[in-house]
């Protein structure tokens, strides 16, 4: 069953110990980005710092940053069920006859789940006031940050033209009581929405929701296509629709069980400077220009948890909520490029940055069409490095890639260099949001790819004689495996 909100998460956490609360007064300035960073880099429990300088609020942390923690955020055994039921569904040979058409009935039930439904009153909205974000225990997670930032903010926009609603995730810089940068990188859909916004001359109502439950948490960082709103696959993943409530003061609906609700709109005409923040990249992204989002009026509960989250050098929490995405929407990458057997992002590669890929190879150069083919689809044209490899090889397995890179490629054959676009946050171009990508085809390669030489076979050993020594380890003195 669905969590309600995200205190009924809390209180999960708690029953099954992965949760600790801290008790001691702790500054949200620096201090709980030490604490955090320390608990997270040992693989530790999420955090609720029950009492924070400054604010009435407590601060919920490190939410994530677990396998086991984010299976039970999502309410699955393991991150890949996800992705099987995506794919079941897109089977479209289940819907062929009589008999498949009545078996895919239940399938087809968990789609009216999907969809939100609309309330009229919302726990979200308990306490109606004036904006005032000093109240908020906000984090100044860096040294060198531009100042505090909202980390785990859902912003929430509306298309003048469709009048869909896009949710996703940028974080927002505190400038004051009621105003924050809204950082919208250039190739996000709020930033689509806003130029749209600012050719009709019209001002951007933006609702900004803090704390819901976890399933649209994740929903908002998921890379869908621009036609579909994320709080559609938040009702898919937790099979049942997600309650949503109009705003007080603009008509954009938000979710009803969220802890805060941050009112107010982008003028369209104002740019401030923004950053620099210490990022997912491990490295601070830079100061710029970005617009203004100005608050009108905070909604809230009664007794609210505030949530947070940092960024900085790999692995932190929010690697598990991208290994989520790659494990959910490779069914989706399979279908459009169906050699793709399996692929895996590694942690180093703070996502966007190095893909490792297993393809099922059938005919020449088929490793550089797949490249081109996945920086061709959506968020995968910022993906600097793509590595190919046969399908025998687990792309998981990095010591094995990385043995074939090392020995399987001709540099001039086998490494593909191309230009486009990158995301906001790459450093190393020597442009912004434009420079060069890297493709490595590391599979076997053959005469008709002009290798005419002979290539070798790795090494293995005959499957009968692992048998024999499997058969007589104990024999040897070592003990069983």
């Amino acid at each position: 069953m669905a969590y309600k909100d995200l205190q009924e998460f809390i209180r999960v956490l708690d029953e099954k110990k992965l949760l600790r609360r801290i008790s001691a007064e702790v500054d949200s300035d620096l201090e709980i980005t030490e604490i955090t960073d320390r608990v997270s880099k040992e693989g530790g429990s999420a955090l609720l710092f029950e009492k924070v300088k400054g604010s009435p609020y407590p601060v919920l942390i490190n939410t994530f940053g677990s396998y086991e923690r984010l299976n039970l955020a999502l309410e699955i055994n393991h991150i890949d069920d996800i992705g099987k039921g995506i794919e079941a569904f897109m089977d479209m040979s289940s819907y062929f006859g009589l008999m498949n058409k009545i078996k895919s009935v239940p399938k087809l039930a968990r789609l009216l789940k999907v969809f939100p439904r609309k309330v009229e009153k919302a726990p979200c909205q308990e306490v109606v006031e004036e904006p005032d974000l000093t109240k908020l225990p906000i984090l100044k997670c860096w040294p060198e940050d531009g100042g505090k930032f909202i980390t785990l903010p859902l912003v929430i926009t509306k298309d003048p033209d469709t009048g869909l609603q896009n949710m996703g995730m940028y974080r927002l810089q505190v400038y004051d009581e009621k105003t924050t940068g809204m950082h919208w990188h250039l190739h996000k859909d709020g930033r689509e929405i806003y130029e749209k916004y600012k050719k009709l001359g019209q001002r951007m109502p933006v609702a900004v929701a803090l704390g819901c439950d976890p399933a649209t948490i994740y929903s908002a960082t998921a890379p869908l296509p621009k036609e579909i709103d994320e709080m559609l696959l938040a009702g898919y993943l937790r099979n049942s629709p997600l309650e949503i409530v109009k705003c007080k003061t603009s008509e954009i609906y938000v979710p009803a069980n969220a802890e805060f609700i941050l009112e107010g709109y982008v003028d369209l005409d104002e740019l401030r400077t923004e950053g620099p923040f210490g990022d997912h990249t491990g490295y601070y992204s830079l100061s710029d220009l970005y617009p203004v989002f100005h608050l009108t009026c905070i909604t809230r509960r009664k007794n609210p948890v505030y949530p947070a989250t940092i960024v900085g050098k790999p692995p932190m929490e929010d690697c598990y909520l991208a290994k989520a995405t790659e494990r959910i929407f490779l069914p989706l990458l399979k279908m459009m490029c169906p050699e793709i057997v399996e692929m895996s992002f590694p942690l180093e590669g703070v996502f966007h940055n190095c893909i490792i890929v297993s393809i099922k190879k059938r005919y020449p150069g088929q490793a550089k069409k797949v490249m081109h083919n996945l920086w061709g689809m959506g968020q995968m044209m910022y993906t600097k490095m793509i590595v190919i490899v046969d399908e025998n090889i687990d792309p998981h397995d990095y010591s094995t890639v990385a043995w074939k890179v090392f020995n399987n490629i001709d540099a001039a054959r086998d490494v593909v260099i191309v230009e486009g676009p990158l995301d906001a946050l790459d450093h190393a171009s020597p442009l912004p949001l434009y420079g060069h990508k890297m493709g490595i085809d590391a599979t076997k390669k053959w005469a008709s790819e002009g290798h005419t030489r002979e290539w070798p076979n790795d090494i293995e050993m005959t499957q009968e004689m692992k048998d024999t020594v499997s058969r007589r380890w104990s024999e040897y003195g070592f003990e069983e495996n």
